[in-house]
């Protein structure tokens, strides 16, 4: 699954915003299928958050909602952009009780223009229904907006695949495990935003923010730090290993000792104050 976090793709703030309502229960339904209902062309994968954000911004500056509406979002390069997610209750479905009852999933298409999802496109909400299930957890049913309220959406085409039981497109390979869009390991202002991000959280929520939200803003750091902290020991490993093979003449502990040495001083050290909302490197 290529999921693209809140912060990958440039979303208002790294939390959602603090109207954004939890869901009462700890179970959805199932989930819903939507489009866009207009026009929609499609376009280079380096545009696709641009647009994640013009979605974002109609819902928020034109709708009046607290957040985009949706809990996903996929394009027709098959990746899927977090919306308000798994735990925050969406705000496409039509009423508060539906929303209530089934995450609301969006594929870029359109009611003219770009009408039929591509076969990546369908095998990405298929990967986002399947995280729907396991990590909502959201149940079986599965459908579209149509279902319960008064619209076309989300297409006859997506709804017909919907009730089908979106199956997973031939042409495309099984799903890979969970993997970010960007994979570079962080910058010293990527940590710089997180930090500022945490910051402005604080004293949110009538002055009781909630520990989850603050997790939130650095879960999307987690798999990076890990791969980052993997390609360290490896290269330790390696620089042992060199050293060894040197010979009797060369001292292997000083030259594990300077090359370790360099590594460090090349690492980014980051203190973050959040106290005063703070990052120094």
């Amino acid at each position: 699954m290529k999921l693209v976090s809140r912060a990958a793709w440039g979303a208002r703030g790294y939390r959602l915003p603090s109207g954004a309502t939890l869901y009462s229960g700890s179970q959805r339904r199932g989930v819903k299928l939507h489009y866009l209902g207009t026009a929609y062309t499609d376009r280079t994968h380096d545009r696709c958050d641009d647009y994640v954000r013009q979605l974002q911004a109609s819902h928020m500056d034109g709708n009046g909602w607290s957040d985009i509406g949706y809990s996903f979002v996929v394009c027709t390069h098959g990746y899927v952009y977090e919306g308000r997610g798994l735990r925050r209750r969406n705000s496409a479905n039509g009423n508060t009780s539906l929303n209530e009852q089934d995450y609301a999933l969006c594929l870029l298409v359109g009611s003219s223009g770009l009408t039929k999802p591509t076969d990546t496109q369908l095998a990405g909400a298929r990967d986002a229904i399947d995280y729907c299930r396991r990590e909502g957890p959201a149940g079986t049913w599965l459908g579209g907006h149509r279902d319960g309220f008064a619209t076309t959406c989300p297409g006859d085409t997506v709804y017909a695949w919907a009730k089908a039981g979106a199956p997973r497109p031939a042409t495309t390979t099984p799903p890979a495990p969970i993997e970010e869009d960007d994979d570079m390991p962080l910058s010293a202002d990527d940590l710089k935003r997180i930090a500022l991000a945490v910051q402005s959280y604080k004293g949110t929520l009538d002055g009781k923010p909630d520990p989850r939200d603050a997790y939130g803003y650095l879960r999307d750091t987690e798999a990076r730090a890990r791969r980052i902290e993997t390609q360290v020991v490896g290269l330790s490993a390696a620089v042992q290993s060199l050293a060894g093979q040197l010979g009797d003449d060369v001292d292997t502990a000083a030259v594990v000792a300077a090359v370790q040495q360099a590594i460090a001083d090349a690492v980014i050290q980051v203190d973050v104050d959040i106290t005063s909302g703070q990052a120094s490197t």
